[in-house]
C-alpha cells in the first residue's frame, strides 16, 4: 500500500505569482458532473421550501426543539438516527475512496460543486482562462474594473443565496425571507447569514483549491485507503512517454504531444502526469481535456482515464475487494440501524420537575402535597388532546389540567399538585400518565412527606 506525501508548500505548475486560472472544457465526465451537480443543487436550494401539512419538510429547529425529517417529527432524544445516518454515509463515502479515489470530491462535495459555479461565473464576466490570465498583467481600465465589480458583485449574490437557503433548514425559510423584507431580522441571524456567506465567497470565489489541498481531512488520509486495485484518475506513463509535440515526434515518441491541457482545465492545478497526489479530487477534467487532443490527432483516447495500478501492470483487478465488503457490510447495518429506529422514534415527550421551593406541603394531619411542573410534547402529526391522571401504591389525587391542548399548550410548562392521603412511606413511585387518541407515555417521580 503506497502512502501519499502531501506537499505543504503547493504552487501549480502554471501558476503567476501563486494564482491560476482554470481552463473550462466539455467532455462526458463534465456532463457526468453536471447530472450529479445540478440534482442535488435543486434539492439544496428547493427543499427547504416544501411543506407537509403546513410545516417544512426538513428542519432542524432549535426553538422548538424538534426535527421535521422529510414528514416525519423528530425530538432531540431522536438524534442517535442521525448519527446512524452520518455513519452510513462517512461509510459509503469510505467505500468509494477504496474503489474509486475521490470521485465523490470531484463531482458531488459541495466544495467543488460551489467552485464550478464560481468559475463559470468568473468565465462569464471576465473571459476565458488565457483572456483572465493576460489581464492580470495588463493596466486596470474601466471596463475591466466593471467587470470585475459585476464577478465579485454576482459572486456575492449566490453566496448569500446559499447562506439564506442553509439556514433555513434551522429557522424557517419563509420567517427569513419575510423578516428580511420587514427589516425585523434579528441581528443574531444576520451575523450568522453574514459570517455564512462570507464564507462561501472566500471558500469558491477565492482559496478554492486550498480547501481541498490544506483545510480537507479527507485528502490527507485517502492515501491510506487506497490499494493496488483503487480506480482513480491516471497517467499511462508506458504510452505517453517519451512526451513529444507532433513537430519534433519520433518513432519512439509516446502519445502525450505535451500540451498542457491537462494541466489547464484541472481545478487544483496540479499536473496529472507526475503521478498519484493528494491534491487531486478524481473530477475527470484531465481525461475529458486529453481525450479531445488525442482524437484531434486521430490517437485512441485514454491516455489519461480511471485505472489502478493493477491494471497498469496487466493485472485483472477484483470487484469486490475485504475492505469494500467491510464498508458495505458497515453501510447495510448502520441503515437497517437507523429504519429500525425510525419504527421506534419519540411520539409524546414528557418532563417533570419538582417544585424546588417546598419539597411537600402539609395540609393536615393525613394530607401531605407535591407540586410539579409538567411539560408535553407531541411529535405525531395531529395534535389530539392529552389525559393526564396519576398512579402510585398510594391513595393520590391529581390537582391541575386533566386534559392538555397541544395545539395551545405544547411545549409549555403547566403547574400541577399531587396530594396523598395517609402516606406512610417518606418516599413513594408517582406515575404521571399520558394518553392521547395516537400517542401513550408514562414518566416516573417521587413523592415526598415528613419522615415519621
Amino acid at each position: 500500500m503506497e502512502k501519499i506525501d502531501v506537499v505543504q508548500d503547493y504552487t501549480p505548475p502554471l501558476a503567476r505569482d501563486g494564482k491560476f486560472h482554470i481552463r473550462l472544457i466539455e467532455g462526458r465526465f463534465q456532463n457526468w458532473r453536471r447530472l450529479t451537480s445540478w440534482p442535488l443543487l435543486a434539492l439544496f436550494f428547493g427543499l427547504v421550501w416544501v411543506r407537509v401539512d403546513g410545516q417544512p419538510w426538513l428542519l432542524f429547529s432549535f426553538e422548538q426543539r424538534r426535527i421535521n425529517l422529510f414528514g416525519s417529527a423528530l425530538s432531540w432524544h431522536d438524534l442517535p438516527l442521525l448519527a446512524g445516518l452520518m455513519i452510513a454515509g462517512a461509510s459509503l463515502l469510505f467505500f468509494l475512496a477504496v474503489a474509486w479515489g475521490r470521485i465523490w470530491c470531484g463531482f458531488a462535495c459541495p466544495q467543488s460543486i460551489w467552485t464550478w459555479l464560481f468559475i463559470r461565473i468568473e468565465q462569464f464576466t471576465e473571459g476565458r482562462a488565457s483572456q483572465r490570465a493576460r489581464q492580470e498583467h495588463q493596466p486596470l481600465t474601466a471596463a475591466l474594473l466593471l467587470r470585475r465589480v459585476v464577478k465579485h458583485g454576482l459572486w456575492m449574490l449566490l453566496a448569500t443565496a446559499t447562506a439564506t437557503t442553509f439556514t433555513g433548514y434551522f429557522v424557517p425559510i419563509r420567517e427569513i425571507v419575510a423578516d428580511s423584507v420587514n427589516l425585523e431580522m434579528s441581528p443574531a441571524l444576520w451575523g450568522w447569514i453574514v459570517i455564512m456567506a462570507a464564507l462561501t465567497y472566500a471558500n469558491a470565489g477565492l482559496v478554492r483549491e486550498k480547501i481541498c489541498l490544506h483545510a480537507c481531512p479527507y485528502s490527507r488520509f485517502q492515501g491510506v485507503m487506497f490499494d493496488r486495485e483503487t480506480r482513480s484518475v491516471s497517467y499511462d506513463l508506458g504510452r505517453g512517454e517519451p512526451r513529444a509535440n507532433r513537430r519534433n515526434a519520433g518513432a519512439d515518441s509516446g502519445d502525450c504531444v505535451d500540451c498542457g491541457i491537462c494541466v489547464q482545465v484541472c481545478p487544483t492545478g496540479i499536473d496529472i502526469r507526475d503521478g498519484l497526489q493528494a491534491a487531486c479530487i478524481d473530477c475527470g477534467a484531465c481525461i475529458d481535456a486529453c481525450d479531445n487532443v488525442m482524437e484531434k490527432i486521430q490517437r485512441p483516447t485514454g491516455l489519461i482515464r480511471f485505472a489502478s495500478e493493477a491494471e497498469f501492470a496487466g493485472e485483472k483487478a477484483r470487484l469486490l475487494r475485504p475492505r469494500l465488503a467491510g464498508y458495505g457490510a458497515v453501510i447495510i447495518a448502520a441503515m437497517g440501524g437507523v429504519l429500525w429506529g425510525f419504527a421506534g422514534t419519540t411520539d409524546l415527550l414528557v418532563e417533570i420537575r419538582r417544585d424546588r421551593g417546598a419539597l411537600f406541603t402539609q395540609l393536615d394531619e393525613h394530607t401531605v402535597c407535591n407540586n410539579y411542573r409538567v411539560k408535553v410534547e407531541s411529535f405525531a402529526k395531529v395534535l389530539s388532546p392529552i389525559n393526564v391522571s396519576v398512579q402510585g401504591p398510594e391513595q393520590f389525587e391529581l390537582f391541575g389540567a386533566e386534559t392538555i391542548d397541544l395545539n395551545e399548550s405544547n411545549s409549555t410548562w403547566l403547574p400541577y399538585r399531587v396530594c396523598g392521603i395517609d402516606i406512610e412511606q417518606p418516599r413513594s413511585t408517582l406515575t404521571f400518565n399520558f394518553q392521547g387518541q395516537q400517542a401513550l407515555a408514562s414518566k416516573e417521580t417521587t413523592f415526598l412527606t415528613q419522615r415519621k
